[in-house]
């Protein structure tokens, strides 16, 4: 190869960099994958004290049919289940937010900008619908499907993002919402496969993430 069509190939590696930076966030952080997958499984950890029971208790009551009976620490199911899930989501965020914030430092680009609000966007209207929609189940009081719902619109927002961000995102998404629909089918095992999505998975994904893309440079 002469040296003006290696020049030419490497302008145009550098252009497609460029174009890539300019149309997706990449400062998300794989750090905060695992710090959501540990917030999450410490949430779960909370919910099955609340009930008084363990993972995959053989012969006993399901965890919905026990979380509509139980009434333990001053609160019942719904108000136990807003309150885990609140802490557990605004500790991932507040660690996600942290991770990117560094991230985006070691970088030296800007943590907020363009491609982070089309991030958000993106990530946010599932998400909102998804919410909404547990709301509905809560107030109709089918909690059963709280577990298989929260993965599924996780999952599709997760997708929706991933356009924005890193691929791997969208990977994970289609993981969330293979198990969320595994859920509706198998419902008594509803916190055990919220914990595999939300918990394994992140910290599985989010390790792979920082391997892949942070560990030669952290």
């Amino acid at each position: 190869m002469d040296q003006d069509a290696k020049q030419q190939l490497e302008h145009l590696a550098e252009m497609r960099a460029l174009m890539e930076r300019n149309s997706r966030f990449l400062s998300l952080s794989g750090l905060s994958g695992v710090w959501a997958g540990l917030c999450a499984l410490a949430g779960v950890a909370a919910v099955y004290a609340w009930l008084g029971t363990r993972p995959f208790a053989g012969n006993d009551v399901s965890y919905f049919i026990r979380a509509l009976r139980t009434e333990r620490w001053g609160m019942g199911y719904k108000t136990a289940f807003l309150s885990i899930g609140g802490v557990v989501l605004l500790s991932a965020l507040a660690g996600g937010v942290y991770f990117t914030w560094r991230k985006a430092q070691k970088r030296g680009v800007r943590a907020w900008d363009h491609t982070s609000r089309r991030l958000l966007l993106a990530l946010a209207i599932p998400l909102l619908a998804g919410g909404i929609f547990c709301l509905g189940i809560l107030y109709w009081d089918l909690p059963a499907l709280i577990a298989p719902a929260t993965l599924v619109f996780y999952g599709l927002a997760l997708v929706n993002g991933g356009k924005y961000t890193l691929h791997d995102i969208e990977y994970l998404g289609l993981s969330e919402i293979a198990l969320g629909l595994l859920g509706v089918f198998f419902l008594g095992h509803g916190l055990e496969l919220w914990a595999v999505g939300f918990g394994l998975l992140h910290i599985l994904y989010g390790a792979l993430m920082y391997v892949k893309y942070e560990g030669k440079t952290a």
